[in-house]
């Protein structure tokens, strides 16, 4: 009987005993381990003091001074590991987890960690090797933990095991490794005996692995995170923690207390993903002021990403989004707020020099908010018009980081499948003449499929695409200036069009390709033009919509027509006489300016210019003066040189181009586009506001808004134009080609000054033979209409006046620049194009023909009246042009003939 009740007593005992020491499923465990970062190297300060509740920490060693003895819990603050350790990424991995936990579960950590330290102390059966080759310094951290570090983990986390369990292993190491291609497999040894010796199913216990201090923060080792970014690759169930954007201290080599705060986060929300606990992905839905084109928003696993739909139907799919920056990757783990703010915008505003005089503006602005670590990233404002959206990133303070540098974006257009692009290729930096490329002067590679776009360089903005289901799409940028560098398209990598920065061998490698900013800071516009017709592509303003004068001009200018003799007379006509010749030839005409071209200061002299200038006076022609950009980027000779290139030089030549009465300048060859070119722009732009004088660029790039945001920017080059129909003939004879594209890509988003309309039979000064003119009279006339340019330099010529048709040069001599409203009639890019713009009361119809065969159609010209009186010029099939009257009947409808290379012009009288 007393054995009985003995044997029953032992066993309550034991039941008891048992039950004290159950493991409780609740208890999260997580082991760490590595060097000084992971063991806490700076000081922690008050607000990381206070204990979180169901957050607990091991002690790995007897610390008296904080009443902490081996082995034992107890709530968790700093120091985690050494007694006189700091803050470490453990303590916010641990109050973060403790923060996201379901009810009834707490977080325990175990932290066993010393400083300088090589990966090789955490190798069980070498280690002593190791030992034996350590600094003084060293050794005593690594005698705290009984000699063994890794002996010390294991001991604790068996104890551990008995409270709760482990879910994870967190590891911060490798500065001491730094270069070291083996470390992950010496990584994965430590990994595995880990496992071995608690006993750890490997695919229910992940590692997660930080980077070291990013190269961002001048990490001294942040050339190591290459090779832990390999881990996952050796471990399958490793991940890495990204250090971009976590603060570092002086000494290059650990974080800052707000560093560590930052990296714990990431460390615990990216075992939350592990855990299946990750935030929600949300999506966000805008749509324009008619609800056709809508625009979604939203996270993919924390990557963010848009799409456009048009009636429902796909035009832009599942393209990604984001910025890279020096302060943080804002490209993946982000955050969606849910919650959208959209709000009306409505805005008229008047526009004298682009192709639409008088504008109303609807659309709905929508306001996307992503955040990273709790703080704001940046904001995605969609401006959404019933055909057009515009995108851009509003970027904010990280902590007291008040400025970034944008080192790239993820920015991309992702079209459905089977769409067909019509893209001009980027031009590879420092080639062409004296090293000025690029300068946005190649050709177009027309209706391609996507896949075949493998421009070693990429595409220059605008591109246009056709989908297959008939969706035309126009994307572009508009909104740039000093503030930040242009970009252009990438070629296509796995369906997608990503946003490129300059390549940084532009402009002799000076400058950085990135962008520098202000916080908060806004991105440039991104724009996409979507229609069912070519009717929107044509007629779009949303270059212009969205930007806003930078400054007020400084008088009222004024646009018009002029000649110019470098054209067609080339540098042999920089002489006085020949300019006297071409003055002549503007007041002749009643034209208002004459272009003098390149060495005018060498050839004509500035004493000798000011008499070239009053001459002109007397005639009522004004003169626009051409200058070489160049200070030290490219190899351009020409002169006038040294005069733009400098704050300095070019205010003192501005002062005496305002006081001899010069109306406007041509500046060339600027071959980039990173934000130190963007300035150059800009400067030139606002000094010659400030002494009166309009600007055009040539051998520069595309306009981006430029004629809103710059009261006196009156047009730029920007395309392969007219001196390139002197110098080559394969331009020749794609001329019809380029000229159906044009209206549809390069001219729609903005001014471009062509300089042609050529009514000699042949590109030279002696018009009898050499390079031939391939297209017809009326085909030049026509492109004074279908080239929208403010301030536009005819190619004519002083020959002209008695050699040309009389119906050409008194079309030339009435034609405008400046238009009050465009409208799309037919066209397809590529083959045939036909626009209509009116000036004032006057309406110019004007299309030319790229095809082989004649074209024929019928035309509804219902913006004029019936019976109307209409002056139509035509081409026969001999390309011999003519003028013929006519009324419009009723109905509106004409019916009109272009043969291959030819134009038409109809103008009401």
């Amino acid at each position: 009987m007393r054995k009985t009740i003995g044997l029953l007593v032992w066993s309550i005992i034991l039941l008891i005993s048992g039950n004290t020491f159950a493991q409780d499923d609740n208890f999260h465990i997580y082991l760490c381990f590595g060097q000084s970062n992971m063991q806490g190297a700076t000081r922690a300060e008050p607000m990381d003091t206070v204990p979180v509740a169901g957050f607990q920490m091991m002690s790995p060693m007897d610390c008296p001074d904080l009443n902490r003895k081996m082995g034992e819990w107890y709530p968790a603050t700093p120091p985690l590991a050494s007694c006189n350790a700091g803050l470490s990424p453990a303590d916010y991995f641990g109050r973060t987890m403790a923060k996201n936990a379901e009810e009834g579960v707490k977080i325990g950590v175990i932290n066993v960690a010393v400083g300088g330290c090589k990966i090789e102390l955490y190798d069980k059966d070498n280690y002593q090797s190791y030992v034996e080759t350590a600094p003084d310094w060293m050794l005593n951290w690594i005698n705290e933990y009984g000699g063994n570090p890794y002996g010390r983990l294991v001991e604790l986390g068996k104890k551990a095991q008995k409270d709760g369990v482990i879910k994870g292993i967190l590891l911060h190491q490798g500065e001491s490794n730094t270069g070291d291609t083996l470390w992950p497999k010496k990584v994965k040894e430590v990994y595995h005996n880990l496992l071995k010796d608690l006993d750890l199913d490997p695919a229910r216990t992940p590692l997660l692995a930080g980077e070291l201090l990013s190269e961002d923060e001048n990490g001294a080792c942040a050339s190591m995170n290459s090779i832990i970014n390999t881990l996952p690759q050796v471990i399958p169930n490793a991940y890495v923690v990204p250090s971009d954007g976590c603060q570092g201290t002086p000494d290059r080599l650990h974080f800052s207390a707000a560093g560590y705060r930052k990296l714990g986060k990431r460390y615990a929300d990216c075992m939350l993903q592990v855990l299946g606990q990750e935030g929600k992905d949300v999506e966000l839905v805008a749509k324009g002021p008619d609800n056709m084109l809508q625009v979604t928003v939203g996270t993919e696993n924390g990557t963010p990403f848009y799409s456009v739909s048009y009636d429902d139907k796909p035009v832009v799919v599942n393209a990604p989004l984001g910025l890279d920056t020096n302060l943080g990757d804002f490209t993946k783990n982000l955050v969606l707020k849910d919650s959208l703010m959209v709000n009306p915008v409505s805005e008229t505003y008047s526009m004298d020099k682009t192709k639409k005089g008088k504008v109303e503006y609807e659309a709905n602005q929508a306001v996307f908010s992503f955040l990273k670590d709790g703080l704001n990233a940046f904001d995605l404002i969609f401006s959404i018009g019933n055909n057009d959206i515009a995108f851009r990133y509003k970027m904010y303070p990280q902590n007291e980081r008040l400025s970034a540098v944008v080192k790239s974006e993820a920015t991309g257009f992702r079209f459905p499948e089977e769409t067909k692009s019509f893209l001009s290729p980027m031009m590879t930096p420092m080639t062409g003449f004296a090293r000025t490329a690029p300068s946005y002067e190649s050709g177009y590679e027309v209706e391609k499929p996507m896949e075949e776009n493998k421009a070693r360089e990429g595409y220059v903005f605008p591109g246009l695409f056709r989908t297959e289901n008939g969706f035309w799409i126009l994307v572009s940028e508009t909104g740039v200036h000093g503030q930040y560098p242009a970009s252009h398209l990438r070629n296509l990598n796995k369906g997608v069009y990503k946003l490129d920065f300059p390549n940084p061998r532009q402009n002799n490698g000076f400058g950085s390709s990135a962008a520098q900013i202000g916080l908060p800071g806004l991105s440039p516009w991104r724009t996409i033009t979507v229609g069912q017709t070519l009717e929107p592509i044509v007629e779009t303003t949303v270059a212009f919509d969205v930007v806003h004068p930078l400054y007020e001009p400084s008088k009222q200018y004024e646009y018009g027509r002029g000649t110019w003799s470098w054209i067609i007379w080339q540098d042999g006509s920089m002489n006085y006489d020949d300019q006297v010749k071409y003055i002549d030839l503007a007041a002749e005409l009643g034209y208002e300016f004459i272009l003098i071209d390149a060495w005018w200061d060498g050839r004509i002299g500035y004493e000798r210019m000011e008499e070239l200038i009053n001459y002109a006076k007397g005639k009522g022609v004004d003169v626009f003066l051409w200058y070489n950009s160049n200070g030290s980027w490219n190899d351009a000779f020409q002169t006038p040189i040294n005069k733009m290139s400098t704050p300095i030089s070019r205010k003192k030549e501005m002062e005496w181009l305002k006081e001899v009465g010069v109306k406007g300048i041509k500046v060339d060859f600027f071959g980039g586009d990173k934000q130190t070119t963007m300035q150059l722009y800009e400067d030139i732009l606002s000094d010659a506001n400030d002494f009166g004088l309009m600007v055009v660029f040539h051998g520069a790039t595309l306009p981006r808004g430029w004629e809103r945001m710059f009261p006196n920017f009156v047009g730029s080059e920007a395309v392969l134009a007219s001196e390139m129909l002197v110098f080559s003939q394969d331009v020749r004879e794609k001329e019809a080609l380029y000229a159906t594209l044009h209206p549809f890509i390069r001219n729609t988003v903005a001014s471009m000054e062509f300089g042609g309309t050529v009514l000699n039979k042949f590109f030279n000064k002696g018009n009898k033979d050499g390079q031939k003119r391939l297209t017809s009279d009326v085909f030049q006339l026509a492109t004074s209409i279908l080239y929208q340019n403010p301030v536009q330099f005819f190619a004519l010529t002083p020959n002209n006046l008695t050699d040309a048709p009389e119906w050409a040069l008194d079309f030339m001599k009435s034609v405008p620049t400046t238009w009050d409203e465009t409208v799309f009639l037919d066209g397809y890019p590529g083959k045939y194009v036909v626009l209509a713009r009116r000036h004032s009361d006057d309406w110019y119809i004007a299309g030319v023909n790229a095809q082989q065969e004649t074209l024929k159609i019928e035309l509804k010209l219902s913006m004029l009246d019936d019976g109307e009186k209409l002056k139509v010029y035509k081409d026969d099939k001999k390309l011999m042009g003519s003028v013929d009257n006519m009324k419009l009947k009723k109905g509106k409808q004409v019916s009109i003939e272009i043969p291959s290379r030819g134009g038409i012009l109809i103008k009401n009288e």
